[in-house]
């Protein structure tokens, strides 16, 4: 197997073992700890933190320590997490909480900058496009990544599916699920029953597990990589406030500004399923015991779709695969205004989480291959501003998710949604613009110089 390949696959199953662990956790949040809304609380305190390291962490980490040690770090905080769930309260979440988010964006700043590193040494070792071998490795990674859902859900299924059997769902509880839900769900009832402490305890046990396994992984079997475009620009230290504001600085570019909404749609979109619909559609009127279940479909479809783009896109482009993301999410979010959550359409509620992981996979593949395109001179901070962005998404929908009904939510959804393909299209356009300037003015040249010669 080739060094990169195999480096890649690293950075994945690292990635695998610790999501498995944090993704079970996140999409139970807000149905385990919904007295007072604490867990959807913590969620947006954790994107707020995440927010705040976007601004100023990832450039100075990398910097620093390498990608490698900075996954290694970042990862150390989702595993501290974890360990907060064992004695949930507003005392031992919130902070657990903030640390996650501290680590995050580098966590993910560093993956960003490591694949695409990865993916232009190959591509120059081999005689390929760029961006053809990154976007193949960022499909291989979210493939194995996006499959962590499968196992940490499938792993809080079947613990918490030891509940006993619960009494059918009332009928006046479900005429509040869905679209018309305004915090009704979040009652006490019988559908939201916590598990037993017992049960909670092993399902923690495990998590907790597959992130230390993960935190060994990378430390034992990454390799530690450079990036050889800054390596060739000299070794030259930049003064201290310079990496600082990296961040910041890079939004001078017109093109980062009008994609900045990409990425906040990508929050809103994951907080929404994360938060809303195993919430108000599953939990409300089906049970904790199938929101694991539900979102496996969410991440099975995510993974298999995460790789098929990849390999898709150098056929197609990539404005085909976000138009098709565009047309999936605009159609998923007017139906799920519509339709009533009912126990007896059961296969539809696994549907909707499969039709949300179709999308999902493009903004997750194809964001971060754009922005590591775009901006490959400035990839650490362009990478930190994709995570700033996302996390403000995030933390706004989280945010509000205690207090705005559902049906407002889509609407919103909606909204950012219709405003982000705007802008993006704008930088398709800007992009063949430059393309296609410096033919125009090879074109023009010799009319010049026939002009000069005439007035001679």
């Amino acid at each position: 197997m080739e060094r990169s390949l195999r480096n890649v696959l690293v950075v994945s199953f690292g990635f695998l073992l610790l999501f498995t662990a944090y993704g079970g956790l996140q999409s139970l949040q807000s149905s385990l700890y919904s007295e007072e809304g604490l867990g959807v609380t913590a969620l947006s305190t954790l994107y707020g933190g995440v927010l705040l390291s976007s601004m100023f962490l990832p450039p100075l980490l990398i910097k620093k320590f390498g990608c490698k040690w900075t996954i290694v770090l970042s990862m150390c905080c989702y595993v501290a997490f974890s360990l907060g769930n064992f004695y949930a309260s507003w005392y031992t979440l919130i902070p657990t909480s903030i640390v996650l988010g501290l680590g995050a964006a580098p966590l993910w700043s560093a993956q960003c900058t490591y694949l695409t590193i990865m993916g232009n040494t190959q591509a120059e070792k081999v005689g390929k496009v760029g961006r053809d071998v990154v976007n193949q490795y960022f499909g291989i990674f979210f493939l194995i990544f996006q499959s962590s859902g499968v196992w940490g859900n499938l792993i809080s299924s079947l613990v918490f599916g030891q509940t006993p059997t619960q009494e059918a769902i009332p009928e006046e509880q479900l005429l509040s699920c869905g679209a018309s839900d305004c915090l009704v769900a979040t009652a006490s009832t019988n559908s939201t029953q916590r598990p037993s402490q017992t049960l909670i305890y092993t399902l923690l046990g495990i998590y907790t597990g597959s992130g230390v396994l993960a935190v060994l992984l990378i430390a034992v079997f990454l390799e530690p990589i450079k990036d050889a475009q800054q390596e060739g620009e000299g070794e030259k230290k930049l003064p201290f406030w310079f990496t600082l504001l990296s961040t910041f600085r890079l939004l001078r570019d017109k093109r980062l500004r009008l994609l900045v909404l990409l990425p906040v749609y990508s929050g809103f979109e994951q907080a929404f399923l994360a938060g809303d619909y195993t919430r108000s559609y599953t939990t409300c009127a089906l049970g904790i015991q199938f929101v694991g279940y539900v979102m496996i479909c969410f991440s099975a479809t995510n993974a298999l779709c995460s790789v098929l783009y990849g390999r898709l896109s150098q056929h197609t482009g990539r404005i085909a695969l976000y138009v098709l993301g565009a047309v999936t999410h605009l159609s998923c979010i007017v139906a799920l205004l519509l339709w009533r959550p009912d126990p007896r359409q059961l296969a539809v509620f696994f549907v909707f989480s499969g039709l949300w992981g179709v999308a999902d996979a493009v903004w997750q593949t194809q964001n971060n291959v754009l922005y590591g395109v775009l901006f490959e001179k400035d990839k650490e901070a362009a990478f930190a501003n994709y995570r700033l962005w996302e996390a403000l998404g995030f933390t706004v929908a989280f945010g509000y998710s205690t207090f705005l009904c559902v049906n407002v939510k889509l609407y919103v959804l909606l909204g950012v949604l219709s405003l982000a393909m705007v802008a993006y299209g704008t930088v398709e356009h800007l992009e063949a613009q430059s393309l296609a300037r410096p033919a125009a003015t090879e074109q023009k040249k010799p009319a010049k110089e026939v002009v000069m010669e005439m007035a001679m």
